[in-house]
């Protein structure tokens, strides 16, 4: 196990025309001893990248890369005590698998043959491939080949674990199915891990830590629930979670947000972290959207602090265990009569919004159907408020505690 730090690390790739391309951008991560952290991006964002100076793969223009502190910038790479799982498992296809295992402490170590041997049998056995060790690769299912290409890293007893998008071609329930094996192994081997992937799924239900890049720069690190409810900006907000989260550009005008569709009353509180940024962006995840009927509304206060909204449903998508569905909202002349700002007016005059929607997701025993009309209540605690012009977060959700299991007696 190591600690793994990266200081300042920038990675620039000079182009035959004379133009620099900046692929990794002053990062700086401290992944401790026995951490499992992902690297999560779109593609092109220097996640790959980052792994693999991490590895020796590639070499650091600036700043430094430290294992246990000691600066390995210029350490090549099979002297790291680093093991990488590849995309593509990289499997020698004239070797059978137990060869393919043994192939790296035979070439880097002065193990003898018979403890080579032993090593390469408990850890097919760990990996549930210990009935496949005189199998080539051509022989195996997808499957089969990641838990090789694992095995064949572990053996090794590395320093550090690095794992390039290892799920990404599997099918999506062999790779649910391996994120949950990989975190069981990463927890009994305890040794320091880190994990590139596109697939937020991966990083939010893995990860000790995540760390988000976009364009090169690291926008965030922190905790999965941390990233989730507690974006830093803009770009992490809208990365993060599926159904991502709804934006909506307002203005700050006498303590409301105003929209193209509604206006939204600030509390006290909430207008204290937003003073002085006149253009914001309000956020609010769709799991977050209530959708209550008329007695509902009215008894619960909704209507009453105008976060209430009259509005349409377009399209509801059921997935089994909840509904998402997708609305657009009714603007009218006044207030309608359950009291929400944008709604129809009591004529039952009013106009559909095709600007903007809004996103909400609701438990699949709940019926909505297209073209109903529906009340949306978007709760002041649950709002996220950002800055238009620099994506930066002003008022994030309390991430409130979690409740701790209490063990049985």
């Amino acid at each position: 196990m190591a600690r793994t730090e990266l200081d300042h690390v920038t990675k620039v790739y000079a182009e035959s025309a004379g133009s620099d391309v900046v692929a990794v951008d002053d990062v700086s991560i401290d992944v401790a001893d026995g951490e499992f952290l992902v690297l999560v991006g779109p593609s092109g964002c220097g996640k790959s990248t980052t792994l693999r100076m991490v590895a020796g793969l590639e070499t650091v223009t600036e700043g430094e890369i430290r294992l246990d502190g000691r600066v390995i910038n210029d350490v090549p790479a099979k002297d790291r005590d680093i093991a990488m799982v590849f995309q593509s498992y990289a499997l020698y296809p004239h070797m059978t698998v137990r060869e393919n295992m043994s192939f790296g402490l035979e070439e880097s170590t002065d193990m003898p043959d018979d403890e080579i041997r032993e090593r390469v049998e408990r850890t097919a056995e760990t990996m549930d491939i210990g009935d496949l060790l005189d199998r080539t690769p051509g022989e195996l299912s997808g499957g089969q080949q990641q838990r090789v290409a694992l095995g064949r890293a572990i053996v090794r007893d590395p320093a550090v674990f690095l794992l390039d998008e290892p799920l990404s071609n599997l099918d999506a329930k062999l790779r649910g199915e391996m994120r949950t094996e990989l975190q069981r192994l990463q927890d009994e081997l305890d040794v320091t891990t880190i994990y590139v992937t596109h697939d937020q799924t991966e990083a939010m239900t893995m990860g000790d830590r995540i760390a988000i890049l976009d364009g090169g720069r690291l926008q965030q690190v922190g905790t999965p629930l941390e990233c989730y409810h507690e974006p830093r900006n803009l770009f992490v907000a809208g990365f993060v979670g599926e159904p991502p989260m709804n934006f909506f550009e307002v203005n700050l005008t006498d303590g409301a947000l105003v929209g193209a569709n509604f206006e939204y009353p600030l509390s006290e509180a909430t207008l204290a972290d937003v003073r002085g940024h006149d253009e914001l962006v309000l956020g609010i995840r769709p799991e977050d959207v209530e959708l209550v009927v008329g007695d509902e509304s009215r008894s619960s206060g909704g209507a009453e602090t105008g976060h209430d909204f009259r509005t349409t449903v377009d399209v509801v998508e059921p997935l089994g265990n909840e509904n998402q569905v997708h609305l657009r909202f009714v603007r009218g002349d006044g207030a309608d009569e359950q009291g929400g700002r944008g709604g129809a007016t009591a004529e039952g005059e009013r106009t559909e919004a095709n600007a903007e929607e809004l996103v909400a997701t609701v438990s699949g025993m709940r019926q909505v159907e297209p073209r109903q009309d529906v009340v949306a209540r978007i709760p002041e605690d649950a709002i996220q408020l950002f800055d238009r012009e620099t994506g930066e977060a002003l008022h994030n959700r309390e991430l409130e505690s979690a409740e701790v299991a209490e063990p049985n007696p």
